[in-house]
């Protein structure tokens, strides 16, 4: 006789019996058999349906207490829905088990696949938070990694000295220490980067540094300084000074704290005066800070007069902050234009007859300039970024003047 793998079903019936006597699962079993037989015909004969494999191991649990026998009955099947619903309303026809007098009732007809289902679904969500939380992660990691080796590829050298490629083409440069250094910018995207490769500084840069605008990064010791006395006694045309963090290397910093420190650099002059006055490097980042807010020496200004306009500035001013944008005004001081200040210079080029521009960022010499040009009478901003020279024809003014 075939017997139907539980796992290969579609249903099981499961019903419940109790009989006044006691019994065992041989009388219930046969029970099942017996007084099914020829009820449905022959096609829909237990015995014929088990022989075939179309019903499975009829299961019996049975408990016998107070001389009375209750127990569970459960059938697999792999017919259809309306024939398993029919072998099972089969089973309440039973009224005898053994000698005892019996009564089953069918509680359920539980769909195998439906369960089966309801854990595949459950399970495929697993799988798939798996796949994006360690998967995405291991794509963008891959992604970084062909970035990387892509950038630290570009790297060449100028007149014998490791550099980013094309060192030529930028209008500044970035001077650090070593080879190790170079790679490591360029892994975090600056190109325009070449190194002195030793504790002496090469003609090479010095030469460059005479034609662009140049930026040294050196290490957060000792060395560093030394470099630094180096450069400025060869007379190296230096702008901006960035110093990695105190104790750490600039091939050993992260992207965030390339960055900042970049952001962080300094005049060269006022490093030369803390260098000369031999400084600690210690108290260097709060001397970085202290002096970003002193007014450049070389800004030339009329003396203040409180008049109607900057009145109207500072009103202007206070509503600009933290918008990021930039307006224009005419000689009547009425709006002619309002614009972000990323497009800012675009929008300086097409617009005529511009009497002032207040803006909610910084003020530098490039901007200066631009105004100059475009015959800008005032220029009102947050703050000034380094040194700034100011014609006699324009008025330079930032959110401290207006207070």
């Amino acid at each position: 006789m075939s017997k139907l793998a539980q796992s290969t079903s579609k249903y099981n019936i499961e019903a419940r019996f109790k009989s006044k006597g006691v019994v065992e699962k041989p009388d219930v079993i046969g029970a099942v058999f017996g007084q099914t037989e020829g009820l449905l015909g022959a096609d829909m004969d237990l015995r014929e349906l088990q022989r075939t494999g179309r019903i499975g191991r009829i299961e019996v649990i049975l408990n016998t207490k107070n001389g009375n026998t209750e127990g569970s009955i459960c059938i697999p099947s792999s017919l259809d829905a309306s024939e398993t619903a029919l072998i099972a309303a089969t089973l309440e026809t039973i009224e005898r088990v053994g000698p005892c007098d019996a009564k089953i009732k069918v509680e359920k007809v539980e769909d195998i696949r439906a369960v089966k289902r309801k854990y595949v679904v459950e399970r495929a969500k697993e799988i798939l938070k798996d796949v994006f939380e360690e998967g995405l992660s291991e794509t963008q990691e891959i992604a970084e990694e062909i970035k990387e080796a892509v950038r630290s590829s570009e790297a060449t050298t100028f007149k014998g000295l490791p550099s980013g490629p094309n060192i030529m083409s930028y209008d500044s440069i970035i001077v650090c220490e070593g080879r190790a250094d170079v790679i490591k910018l360029l892994k975090n995207g600056i190109k325009n980067v070449i190194a002195i490769e030793g504790s002496s500084v090469p003609q090479a840069v010095i030469e460059l540094s005479k034609e662009k605008t140049t930026t040294v990064f050196l290490d957060g010791d000792r060395g560093g300084d030394l470099i630094l006395k180096e450069m400025i006694q060869k007379g190296m045309d230096l702008d901006f000074v960035a110093r990695a963090p105190r104790g750490k290397e600039v091939e050993d910093l992260t992207k965030k704290e390339i960055y900042k420190s970049l952001r962080d650099k300094v005049p060269s002059d006022q490093e030369k005066i803390e260098t000369n006055n031999k400084k600690p490097f210690k108290e260097h980042t709060t001397v970085l800070r202290v002096k970003r807010e002193i007014k450049p020496e070389k800004r030339v200004f009329k003396p203040k007069e409180v008049n109607k306009d900057e009145k109207e500035f500072k009103k202007t001013l206070s509503d600009l902050t933290g918008t990021r944008a930039a307006y224009f005004f005419d000689k009547e001081m009425k709006i002619i234009g309002k614009i972000p200040v990323k497009e800012m210079f675009g929008a300086l080029r097409e617009m005529k007859d511009v009497h002032a521009l207040i803006f909610d960022g910084s003020i530098d010499q490039k901007l200066v300039n631009f105004a100059t040009e475009k015959n800008i009478k005032y220029l009102v901003g947050m703050k000034i970024n380094g040194r700034i020279n100011v014609s006699k024809n324009m008025r330079v003014l930032i959110q401290k003047d207006l207070n």
